[in-house]
């Protein structure tokens, strides 16, 4: 994907039957804002069983796919996400796209669940520095170059990010599709797109429900 080639994995119709995941997901999981990070929203456990899948299924993809040394120790978490925040809420780091991490063998992935017409999952270039991965090594740049552009222009607005933007370009849109799970390098900048009225529902029955994982190889 990109100017940077970055490889992006997509498999439809990723597990047999969504419907117990789902189920849990509405009559068993716990919901709370997520105080971990920047995520727009509530997340909730995942049943033990569905991250022992992702990695018995994904993660000899991923060695394979972005060349994994062998031998490095595997640290994994799975969780149920929601967009949950209005966009008047938003802090002005959950306005832009964002990466996971910088670390080079670290991968996120998104599960889509529910059924309906929801936002799907953005990728974005930086345009003052050109970057679509935020590596270790571009890490300083990166920041200082968003700090000079908001010296410059001013806070982004308070909305979700769906399209191209002064600071970003999107480069690609991954369309959302039931029981689709996309991985990624953490270092990729992305943003869900998130549509106010369709995507900001706390519901697990009626939301743009997902599975997010992420994997480390140390």
């Amino acid at each position: 994907m990109g100017e940077e080639k970055t490889p992006v994995i997509i498999i439809n119709d990723f597990a047999t039957d969504t419907s117990e995941l789902i189920r849990y997901a509405v009559n068993s999981a716990s919901f709370a804002l997520d105080t971990a990070s920047y995520y727009p929203g509530v997340r909730a456990e995942t049943p033990s069983g569905y991250l022992q899948e992702i990695v018995r299924v994904i993660v000899p993809l991923l060695g394979k796919v972005y060349s994994v040394p062998r031998g490095r120790k595997l640290r994994r978490n799975a969780s149920y996400s929601l967009v949950a925040t209005p966009p008047e809420e938003l802090q002005i780091p959950q306005r832009i796209p964002h990466f996971d991490s910088n670390s080079k063998y670290f991968f996120a992935m998104t599960h889509y669940l529910n059924e309906g017409e929801f936002g799907g999952t953005g990728l974005f270039r930086h345009k003052p520095t050109g970057f679509e991965n935020v590596s270790d090594n571009r890490l300083q740049e990166y920041f200082h170059a968003v700090e000079a552009f908001a010296a410059a222009h001013g806070d982004p607005p308070a909305e979700y990010i769906r399209e191209s933007s002064d600071q970003y370009e999107r480069y690609m849109s991954i369309d959302y599709q039931p029981n689709r799970l996309v991985a990624y390098p953490g270092s990729l900048l992305h943003s869900g797109l998130i549509s106010p009225e369709r995507d900001v529902n706390a519901d697990p029955a009626a939301g743009r429900l997902t599975c997010n994982s992420f994997v480390h190889f140390q």
